[in-house]
C-alpha cells in the first residue's frame, strides 16, 4: 500500500518539474526610443500627413504593440497608440525602421510585396512597400477595420463596428465586395478556398466563400473569439474570454475539440508543426500540438497579443511592454 501511495506523489512531482521547464522566458526585444533607420521618405499626394514617413517610436508608456507580421526579411509590429509600425530584422532582432501610419493601427498582413496596415480609427487600410516602408496606397474600408488576411490574390478586412468584411483587390485597391458577418468581427484566415471570420461579440465564426463572399455558415465557438489560423487541415480559433482554442473541421464547421491554453487567448500562429497562442492575461505564449495538447508554455512581456512565425522563430507583440518576445537567441 505504501508503495502504491508513492506513485501519485511521484507523478505530481514529475508534473511540477515539467511545468517548471515549460515556464522558460523568450528573448524580449525593446522597441523603446530607438530611432527609425528605414528609408520611409515623404508621403506622396493623397496620403494623410505622416503616412509612410520615417519617425521615432513613442516612449510615453507603451505605444501598444498589438499586431505582428513577417515579410520574408523583416518582422513588422503595429504600435496602436503611437500610430506607427516598426520593422525589426528577423535575422538578429535589430530595429530597422519605424513609420507613421493612420490612427490606431491594429492589424497587419503581407501580400508578397507590400505590408497592409488596418487603421481602426481612420477607417482605412494602407499599403507600405516592404523593402523600405514607402507609402503605396490607402483604401477606405468599413467602420473600424480590425483584422486582415491575404488569400493569395485579395486582402480581406474585418470591419468591427459595422459587422462586415471587405474584399480588396491588392493590385489596385478596388473594393470587390462588402459582406455581412456576425457582431464585432476580428481575426480572419484563409483556408485556400474560404475565409473564416471570428465574430467576437457573437462567440462564433463565419465561413465565407472567397470567390464571391457567399456566407456558407456560422458556427459557435468559445467566448470572445479573437485570432484565427488555418493549420494541419483545420481552422483554429482563440477564445479570449474562455482561455481556450477551438479546432474546427473546415468542410462542415464541426468543432473537433476545445483546448485550454491560458487566460486571454489572443493571437495565434502555426510553425509547421505546432501552434503558438498568446495568452494576454497570463503574460505568456502557449505551444499546442495539432492534437490539442499543450507541449510548452513560455513567459513573454506584458499583455502579449499578436503572434507570427518567420520560418525559424516565433515573434510575439507585447502590448503592455513596448517590446516583442521571440524564440530567436540573441
Amino acid at each position: 500500500m505504501k508503495k502504491k501511495a508513492l506513485i501519485p506523489g511521484l507523478l505530481s512531482a514529475l508534473l511540477m518539474v515539467a511545468l517548471a521547464a515549460f515556464a522558460a522566458s523568450l528573448t524580449e526585444i525593446s522597441l523603446g526610443s530607438t530611432g527609425a533607420g528605414g528609408a520611409g521618405g515623404t508621403a506622396p499626394d493623397g496620403a494623410t500627413a505622416g503616412e509612410g514617413a520615417t519617425t521615432t517610436a513613442s516612449t510615453r508608456g507603451s505605444p501598444g504593440p498589438e499586431a505582428v507580421a513577417f515579410d520574408g526579411t523583416y518582422i513588422w509590429i503595429a504600435q496602436k497608440y503611437a500610430n506607427t509600425v516598426t520593422r525589426v530584422k528577423a535575422a538578429d532582432g535589430t530595429v530597422a525602421g519605424t513609420f507613421s501610419v493612420g490612427v490606431r493601427p491594429v492589424a497587419l498582413a503581407f501580400d508578397g510585396t507590400g505590408v497592409w496596415v488596418a487603421n481602426f480609427h481612420s477607417d482605412n487600410v494602407i499599403r507600405l512597400r516592404a523593402k523600405d516602408g514607402f507609402f503605396l496606397a490607402k483604401v477606405a474600408t468599413g467602420d473600424g477595420p480590425d483584422g486582415l488576411a491575404f488569400d493569395g490574390t485579395n486582402l480581406w478586412v474585418s470591419n468591427r463596428n459595422d459587422n462586415t468584411v471587405s474584399k480588396v483587390r491588392v493590385r489596385d485597391g478596388v473594393i470587390l465586395g462588402t459582406f455581412a458577418v456576425g457582431r464585432s468581427p476580428a481575426g480572419l484566415a484563409s483556408d485556400g478556398t474560404n475565409i473564416w471570420v471570428a465574430n467576437s461579440s457573437d462567440h462564433s465564426v463565419t465561413k465565407l466563400r472567397a470567390k464571391d463572399g457567399l456566407k456558407l455558415g456560422t458556427f459557435d465557438v468559445g467566448q470572445g473569439p479573437y485570432g484565427v489560423a488555418y493549420a494541419a487541415s483545420s481552422i483554429w480559433v482563440t477564445n479570449f474570454f474562455s482561455g481556450t482554442v477551438s479546432k474546427i473541421r473546415p468542410s462542415d464547421g464541426v468543432v473537433l475539440g476545445t483546448f485550454p491554453v491560458g487566460d486571454g487567448a489572443a493571437g495565434i500562429a502555426f510553425d509547421g508543426v505546432t501552434l503558438w497562442v498568446a495568452t494576454s492575461g497570463s503574460n505568456g505564449v502557449t505551444r499546442l500540438s495539432t492534437s490539442g495538447a499543450v507541449t510548452a508554455s513560455y513567459t513573454t512581456g506584458r499583455k502579449p497579443f499578436g503572434v507570427a512565425f518567420d520560418g525559424s522563430n516565433i515573434w510575439v507583440a507585447n502590448f503592455g511592454s513596448n517590446s516583442v518576445s521571440t524564440t530567436l537567441v540573441k
